[in-house]
């Protein structure tokens, strides 16, 4: 199903056709109608006036911040939207509506609600307003010409919080200020064009992340210290410190070139040497030596310009860490605010005593109760060893195993032979011969046994 966080996904650049919704060409009754124009008024018919305006303007919106850009125009819109040599008639009543809503401002508004005074383009951008957008202000016609040049603010904020963080993440953050042409040149992969670098910094400034002064002819840009932090205005310190920092660049690239040029003094030299001319080589050795003191002075003063830039950084840190132990003392201040040491004291001579009696009285229930019965414990333990020497002394009556007596009585001794079997059965008839009378009764005879 497409909406427009599904389209702001997809890359930014080519022809919207394939990222647009499944009606652009599968329903030609329906897309009829979203290329109608509105009706004069919403009262007419609402249903078919929000129906519209729910389809194309977040259409728009997602167009515009897949194409990467903040600035749109109607006449770029009804381009892009195209569909079989039909442009959308409604897209003018859509660009109103945001605007009245607040998602959209002209770019002249923009600027006026905010100090661009040091925009070269900003009195040309005001002055030079269509003609027909300046006439239908006075007569009351609040049509948007094709030409206007509208902002997208909710995606100029996005841009603006991108390049700040690219700013944070470069090297040029070391100290917050920075020329603008530096700047520039850093973001101009986040910003198209310069109109749209200097919207974002105009909405950085509104946001008073960030201060643009003009200084001897350039431009130069103080960023706050923190996301959250108010930028201050741009003091001596900050000038004398740009200043270094461009000194120290001016020295860097005079020690780069003169380095090439020692070095092409060398190679005149040798060539002069391999071709006999001995003046000409002796020539281009004394240029390369001049050279090089003049290289040797010139590191002498950028190691100066660096040392004073290592110091203002580390003082700059000082600065952070100070601050940083001034609050935690201020805290601490107020987080102990009502604590003293003689209240600490009470306090703690409170607690004891209440452990004190905590112990008292669980002694006093471990203790129980004796029903009025008082029992010699010395007493109880001499009896105590009588009963357990009077028990080791009996011999424990403990019954014969069960399965041994069973394996006794049923199973045969397979060692006793045959002779011993024969004399135990005569010994057992002679025995039970007193007590048999008579061999007349085998009965009788065999009852005792059984």
């Amino acid at each position: 199903m497409w909406s427009p966080e599904r389209e702001a996904e997809a890359p930014a650049g080519g022809d919207p056709a394939g990222l647009l919704p499944p009606e652009w060409e599968e329903d030609e009754e329906r897309m009829s109608f979203l290329f109608s124009a509105f009706k004069r008024s919403r009262e007419v018919n609402s249903t078919d006036w929000d129906s519209k305006m729910g389809f194309w303007a977040p259409l728009v919106l997602s167009h515009s911040r897949r194409q990467g850009v903040v600035r749109l125009r109607l006449r770029d819109l009804q381009e892009a939207f195209q569909r079989k040599g039909s442009v959308p008639l409604g897209l003018a009543t859509v660009l109103q509506d945001l605007l009245r809503r607040g998602e959209l401002q002209r770019e002249s508004d923009f600027m006026a609600s905010v100090d661009s005074s040091w925009i070269s383009w900003g009195v040309g951008v005001c002055l030079l307003k269509p003609l027909k957008w300046t006439l239908s202000n006075v007569l009351g016609d609040n049509k948007v010409p094709a030409e206007e040049v509208l902002v997208a603010v909710e995606l100029l904020k996005e841009k603006a919080e991108e390049v700040y963080r690219l700013y944070q993440n470069s090297p040029l953050s070391s100290h917050p200020v920075v020329a603008l042409s530096e700047l520039s040149t850093l973001c101009a992969g986040s910003c198209p064009d310069e109109r749209t670098f200097y919207l974002v910094l105009l909405q950085l400034q509104k946001e008073k992340r960030v201060t643009v002064l003009e200084q001897n002819g350039e431009k130069i840009v103080k960023f706050a210290r923190g996301p959250h932090a108010k930028v201050s205005p741009v003091n001596d310190v900050d000038v004398g410190v740009y200043q270094l920092m461009q000194s120290e660049q001016l020295l860097s690239r005079k020690v780069e070139s003169l380095s090439q040029e020692a070095e092409r003094c060398k190679e005149e030299a040798r060539r002069a040497c391999r071709a006999g001319k001995k003046q000409l080589a002796l020539r281009s050795l004394k240029a390369k030596q001049r050279t090089e003191k003049r290289i040797e002075a010139l590191h002498a003063k950028l190691d100066t310009v660096q040392g004073i830039l290592d110091r203002i950084y580390a003082s700059q840190t000082d600065q952070m860490v100070f601050n940083a132990y001034q609050a935690g003392v201020g805290a601490l201040k107020l987080s102990m605010k009502d604590v003293t040491v003689e209240k600490a004291e009470s306090l703690v001579d409170q607690i004891q005593e209440l452990c004190d009696t905590q112990d008292e009285v669980s002694q006093t229930l471990a203790g129980g109760v004796t029903n009025g019965l008082d029992f010699d414990s010395e007493e109880l333990e001499k009896e105590l060893d009588i009963l357990l020497q009077d028990t080791t002394k009996e011999p424990l009556d403990l019954p014969d195993n069960p399965h041994e007596t069973f394996y006794t009585n049923c199973v045969p001794d397979p060692r006793i032979s045959d002779a011993e079997l024969e004399a135990e059965l005569e010994k057992l008839s002679l025995s039970e011969g007193d007590l048999v009378p008579s061999s007349k009764s085998p009965k009788r005879q065999l009852e005792p046994t059984l």
